[in-house]
């Protein structure tokens, strides 16, 4: 766990550094406020933070200020001072900060309180998990993979970047639930997103938008690469059988593709990218399609109603044998 400690006092900042190594911490020294911020605005920031209260550039109470006022996973505060004042605990926590600690303080007792912060990082990033990730895939859920393509497509926009992004489906998965059995689906869905990201870029996002439906989000990416990462996801999903309760399951996916442009809004670069999933799906599935939002804007007024255009290619089902699902 990444530990910053920020103090300007050079005696201090080694107690504290010299308490904590023995711990296994990854620590972080820096020797004034605005340093702190910096490195706890970041991307890869710190769990958890020992503060000095007094710093120059910026104290300790406004970086704990700045870091509640910010986004991402939580940071635990430990603010360090030499004030005396009982009132000054009240400060400190309206601040922000999680834990107080006077000094001089024993090491035993830094160990401890960071230790009690290690625990309620590690609750509070469970809690985090439960809620933006799906229970059955492990990957992003719905509410999640929207705000990571939200966030990509500002990102995009502020820095002139390409961002793709695609709507993939897993072809007559209802057959798979009524010729399998659901939790056959259920492995289906778990080794299909499993397969899909195993080919993406490290910094590409899936998530699980509804059903056997995926969200994939490829940050600066044109639409040249994202087509070839999508034939790349279509081909590696395809190419093993799926094993399942006991029986071997052929399954493929069709993929819609679209560009987000600076003035696209999330719901739209959704629905060009379903446009672009039904062509797939009405031209035999297993295949990737593509369709600009310019092009989803000038689309007729039939494409616009997706619960009608989805129903004309319901396959029938006519039962087959096992593992000879019409893919």
């Amino acid at each position: 766990m990444k530990v910053l400690i920020a103090d300007d006092d050079w005696l201090t900042a080694r107690m504290v550094e010299r308490s904590l190594q023995s711990s296994g911490y990854e620590l972080t020294v820096v020797e004034d406020g605005e340093q702190a911020w910096q490195i706890l605005n970041g991307e890869d920031r710190p769990q958890i933070a020992v503060l000095d209260w007094m710093m120059p550039n910026m104290d300790g109470l406004e970086v704990c200020r700045n870091v509640r006022g910010a986004n991402g996973p939580y940071v635990y505060i430990l603010l360090v001072t030499g004030n005396d004042n009982p009132d000054s605990v009240v400060i400190a926590m309206d601040a922000g900060a999680d834990d107080y600690i006077r000094k001089p303080c024993s090491p035993a007792e830094l160990r401890a309180r960071v230790r009690c912060g290690r625990r309620i990082v590690g609750l509070e990033e469970k809690l985090r998990r439960q809620a933006t990730h799906d229970p059955l895939t492990g990957h992003l859920n719905r509410g999640a993979i929207m705000e990571r393509m939200a966030v990509e497509m500002e990102r995009s926009s502020r820095h002139g970047e390409p961002l793709c992004i695609a709507m993939v489906d897993v072809d007559y998965f209802k057959q798979v639930n009524d010729t399998y059995g659901h939790i056959a689906g259920d492995v289906v869905l778990s080794e299909t997103v499993s397969r899909m990201s195993a080919v993406l870029r490290p910094y590409d996002s899936v998530g699980r938008y509804g059903g056997e439906e995926f969200i994939v989000v490829f940050p600066n990416c044109d639409v040249t690469n994202a087509v070839a990462i999508a034939e790349r996801i279509r081909t590696t999903i395809s190419a093993a059988e799926v094993n399942a309760q006991l029986e071997k399951i052929r399954v493929t996916v069709s993929i819609g593709l679209t560009e987000v442009r600076s003035s696209t809004d999330v719901q739209r670069a959704i629905r060009a990218a379903d446009i672009a999933l039904f062509r797939a799906k009405q031209m035999g599935r297993n295949r990737v399609e593509f369709c600009s939002v310019e092009k989803r804007d000038k689309t007729s007024e039939a494409f616009n109603n997706t619960s009608l255009y989805r129903a004309s290619t319901t396959p029938s089902l006519r039962p087959t044998p096992p593992g000879t699902l019409p893919f």
